[in-house]
C-alpha cells in the first residue's frame, strides 16, 4: 500500500489516504497522522481496507502533512555511503555514525524548508527512512525487517557551518524546519526487502546532484535496526534515516548551498518524491519589524 497523510482545502485535521496513481482514496478521516494505524499494527491488526463507498479525490487536491507528527525518536546515520564519507574527508566507518534529530526540525513535503538567519550553508541530503511499527530492544538482525511498518523519503537538510563547529553534529542537523519528510509512505510489501536496490537521487532546481542506489548503503536496514536496538528501545512511530549518497553541496567545487527561491526534490524509486521550496528565515530586524 501507498499511504499519504494530508488535508484538503478547508480541513484543519489531516486524514489518511490510500494512493493509487493520481487518485487518493480516503482511508481514515481526521486521523492526524499514521500513529493510530501504526499502533494498531503493532498490536497485531492489519491495515484497514477502504470502504466500498470511500471518497476518491485527485491526489493533487491533498496538501501533505507529516506522516508522524511527533516521533519519539529520529535516529539518523551519517557516512552510510562510502563515497559520501570520502568526499567529506572521513574514513569509511566500520560502525554506524549515529546522531539524533528533533521533531521541530521536520516539515512535510511541499512545505517550505527554512534557510536560517544564522548561516547560509544550507545543504541537501536525500535519504531513505524506515518507520518503526513494532517496537523492541535487542532485535535480532534476522527479524529486524518485521519491525518496519513503512518506508518514506527524507531530505536531511544540514547547516554545515554549525555541523562542523563541534565534534557532535547536533547543531547543524536540528535548525527548525530544515528536514523534509514524506509525502508517501509505502508498506514493506511494495519494495524489495529492506528497501534495497532502489535508485535514490536529489534534484535542485531540476538538476540532478545526487544519484545512487540504496544497495550501496554500508549498513542496510536490518543490520542498522539490530545495532540501534542494542542501545535503545525502538518504539512504534520512531524514524530511522539511513544516510545520504555522494554529491552534497559542501563537497563541490565551488560549494553549492540551497538558497531562498530554490526548489529541492529528493526521490527514491518505488517510494516517491519529497519536493520543497526554500525560504529565508526572517532575521532579527525582520522579526522585530513584523512584530
Amino acid at each position: 500500500m501507498k499511504l499519504l497523510t494530508g488535508t484538503r482545502a478547508g480541513e484543519a485535521i489531516a486524514s489518511v489516504f490510500l494512493v493509487e496513481g493520481d487518485k487518493a482514496t480516503l482511508l481514515v478521516k481526521d486521523a492526524g497522522d499514521l500513529m493510530g494505524l501504526i499502533e494498531a499494527m503493532a498490536a497485531g491488526s492489519d491495515l484497514p481496507q477502504a470502504a466500498p463507498d470511500a471518497e476518491i479525490v485527485p491526489l493533487s487536491e491533498i496538501t501533505p502533512a507529516l506522516p508522524v507528527r511527533r516521533p519519539g525518536k529520529i535516529v539518523c546515520l551519517g557516512l552510510n555511503f562510502a563515497e559520501h564519507a570520502r568526499e567529506g574527508g572521513y574514513e569509511v566507518p566500520d560502525y554506524p555514525a549515529l546522531f539524533l534529530r528533533v521533531a521541530t526540525s521536520l516539515v512535510p513535503a511541499e512545505a517550505p524548508m527554512v534557510l536560517p538567519a544564522a548561516s547560509h550553508t544550507f545543504d541537501y541530503e536525500t535519504e531513505l527512512v524506515a518507520i518503526i511499527g513494532k517496537g523492541g530492544r535487542h532485535i535480532p538482525e534476522a527479524e529486524a525487517l518485521n519491525h518496519v511498518c513503512g518506508y518514506t523519503t527524507f531530505n536531511d537538510g544540514s547547516i554545515r557551518e554549525y555541523q562542523r563547529k563541534t565534534h557532535q553534529w547536533t547543531a547543524g542537523k536540528n535548525f527548525d524546519a530544515t528536514g523534509a519528510l514524506g509525502p508517501i509512505v509505502v508498506t514493506p510489501d511494495e519494495v524489495p526487502p529492506g528497501a534495497a536496490g532502489l535508485g535514490i537521487r536529489t534534484r535542485l532546481n531540476g538538476k540532478v546532484l545526487q544519484e545512487s542506489n540504496t544497495s550501496n548503503m554500508i549498513f542496510p536496514v536490518a543490520r542498522t535496526l539490530a545495532i540501534v536496538s542494542e542501545i535503545m528501545t525502538l518504539e512504534p512511530g520512531d524514524l530511522v534515516a539511513f544516510g545520504t549518497p555522494p554529491g552534497v553541496g559542501h563537497a563541490r567545487e565551488p560549494q553549492l548551498w540551497m538558497k531562498a527561491g530554490d526548489v529541492v526534490e529528493v526521490e527514491i524509486d518505488g517510494i516517491g518524491t519529497c519536493r520543497n521550496p526554500i525560504v529565508a528565515e526572517l532575521g532579527r530586524a525582520g522579526r522585530e519589524a513584523a512584530a
